[in-house]
Formats: C-alpha cells, structure tokens, sequence
C-alpha cells in the first residue's frame, strides 16, 4: 500500500487504538509447551485422516449441531491459482450436503493485489472456482466495529459491515505455515480474514506514521491478531465452529499464492471442534509429534515467528482449553494421541 493511502488510515488507527506506548507484549511465542506441562479442563477435537470431500463432511458434521440460521463459512479463497487451498469441490460437495444456504465470507486484502478491491477480489474468485455458491465481500460496502473485550491493544476492532448480516459462522481454515504469524489455523482465517481490508488490517499489522505496513511482528502481533478474533467469535457466541484441514501445508500463507515455498510437510487429516484454542492447538501439537525430517520446516517457521503466542494468549483471553480429547473418526471414535495420529505418515507428493 502507497505511504499516501496509509495516511488516511492513521488518524483513525490512532483514535481506536489504546494507548500503545506503555503497553508490553508478552513473552515465549517460540517456546513449545508440551501436553504434559498444561493445565485446565480439555475440550473435544475430532480427527480424520481421509483428506476428501467426505472426509470434509465428516469431521464438519461432529460440530455442526449449534449453527442456525443464516451461515457464513469463512474461507481463504486465495490468490489466483492459488496452489495449496482447500478444493473448490470439496466445499462444494460440503455446502450442498449440509449447508445449502450458506454463503462463503471473504474480506479484501490490505495489500495490492487480486483481492485488494471487490472488483479484482471477485475476479479472483471466478478464476480459483468460487462461484457454486453466493460469496461475500464482507467489506465491500463499508466497515462495522465489534467491541474487544478484555483486550490489551484493543477496545474494538473494524470488521467487515457485512459480518453483522450473519447469525453463525463455520471458519473452514487451510491449516499452514505463514510468513508474519508462524502457523495460520482459526485464529488467523477469523482474526486477519474478519478485519476489513483498509482499517482493522492496517491496526493490526502496522504502527501509525511510518512507512512498512507490516511492522507488527512476533508476540505484539499474534496478540493484535488474537484479540481481533475474540471480537468476531465474542460476537457470534456459540454459534461458531471450526474446521482445519491439515494439507499441502507449505510454510508460506495462501495469500502468497503461486509464489508459495514449496510443500514438505506431510500432508495429515482434518480436524473439527468447537472450540477455536484447542483445534489450533490440537494442529500445532501434530505438527510438533511429526519426526523431526517431518517437521523441521514447520517448526522453524512457527517458533522463528514467535507463533506460539497465538496459543498462549487465545488461553488468557479465556477464548478456549488448550488441553483436548482427540476423537479418532476414523476407528470408532476412540481417543488417541498426537503421536498416535500422525504415525506413518507418508512424505508429501504435489498432486
């Protein structure tokens, strides 16, 4: 974004936020804490290895149970061509089953691009498939704001004004590396794909009055990102659910496209839940149970971010147990273990 347009966005950047000068982010973002060292009550996590239209269907249908009314399923579209989101065909097969009048939620990009206005974003949409089913622009007539509750940076955050339109909303995420947050699960398709693409982002990702828009980096950022999420999922009560389909994970987010590192990470499954910390967790979790030729791409990505933080800060924030029962869909719906669900896994073949 050019310095001028950024400008414009200062002055409201600085009225809404807090008072940034004497706050302090927290620590640790790139330190792992394994199962055994947590604490609190455990949430369920549901898991599939059938990386497919029915699995898809599957491990959506174990948390569908809360949502009514009009659904939005938050979905990273991607840029064109993008070669690692999750099928068209999958989603279709998805809403066509389960959620016949559900329409796909997007937000435009802060960066210029494909997405960074309605007109190109829609564009974009036709060419990578989205066009079986209504999609919305969230913010292409204008912004609302959602109170921040309990919130350090934050006492509102600017979301899209079509959000408010909605009753429920499913967050179908692409589970991932990403090159500013570390990992991208549900904290990232809500907190970062919510905001609006002119104001909640640039509060997010860039202090006021300087020229690099993507300033906001390690533990300030997750927390920026996090606390945006609480605004949406505040908002919608229980009446969310989440969805993570753990495939082609590169390390680079979808929004990079056709530009994305190359995938090495094996692909794993599809988890579901309905509670945002311990599905993200539960991701993470299996990511680190992988060995270590597995894993090491990941892993370095996450914790040279400080993406970690994500977690700690969604468990103080009350947004969720980061403690889980992982129901394996697969074998009866016994419980198993990370290790246990990602052992034998095959090494990653581009389809």
């Amino acid at each position: 974004m050019k310095k001028s347009i950024l400008a414009v966005f200062f002055g409201i950047i600085t009225i809404s936020v807090m008072a940034q000068k004497n706050l302090i982010p927290g620590t640790d973002g790139n330190k792992y804490v394994p199962y055994d060292q947590r604490t609190g009550n455990e949430s369920v996590v549901y898991f599939t290895r059938n990386l497919s239209a029915e699995g898809l269907i599957k491990a959506y249908e174990q948390v569908a149970e809360n949502l009514s009314g009009h659904i939005g399923v938050k979905l990273h579209t991607g840029e064109p061509q993008g070669p690692n989101i999750i099928p068209s065909a999958w989603v279709k097969a998805l809403l066509q089953k389960d959620l016949p009048q559900a329409t796909i939620i997007e937000t435009n990009t802060y960066y210029e691009g494909d997405r960074y206005t309605s007109e190109q974003h829609r564009e974009t949409l036709k060419v990578n498939g989205w066009t079986f089913c209504p999609v919305d622009i969230l913010d292409e007539q204008g912004t609302a704001t959602l109170p921040v509750i309990g919130g350090k940076w934050f006492k509102k955050m600017s979301v899209g004004s079509h959000l408010t339109n909605y009753d429920a909303m499913l967050a179908l995420t692409h589970f991932k590396g990403h090159t500013q947050g570390g990992f991208g699960g549900s904290n990232k398709n809500i907190g970062i794909g919510c905001a609006d693409g002119r104001i909640g982002k640039a509060w997010i990702h860039t202090t006021p009055n300087q020229d690099n828009q993507w300033d906001i980096a390690n533990e300030e950022f997750m927390e920026r990102m996090t606390e945006s999420t609480k605004a949406t999922i505040d908002y919608f009560g229980k009446q969310v659910a989440y969805v993570n389909v753990m495939r082609n994970m590169s390390v680079s987010c979808d929004c990079e496209g056709i530009a994305a590192q190359p995938v090495v990470t094996p692909d794993v499954g599809i988890l579901s839940s309905t509670d945002i910390l311990a599905i993200d967790q539960a991701c993470v979790d299996l990511i680190y149970a992988m060995t270590a030729d597995e894993h090491k791409d990941m892993v370095e990505r996450i914790e040279s971010r400080h993406g970690l933080r994500q977690l700690s800060y969604m468990k103080e924030l009350g947004m969720g147990n980061n403690r889980y029962v992982l129901i394996d869909l697969d074998n009866g719906g016994k419980r198993i273990t990370a290790a246990e669900a990602v052992k034998g896994l095959k090494p990653f073949v581009k389809k």
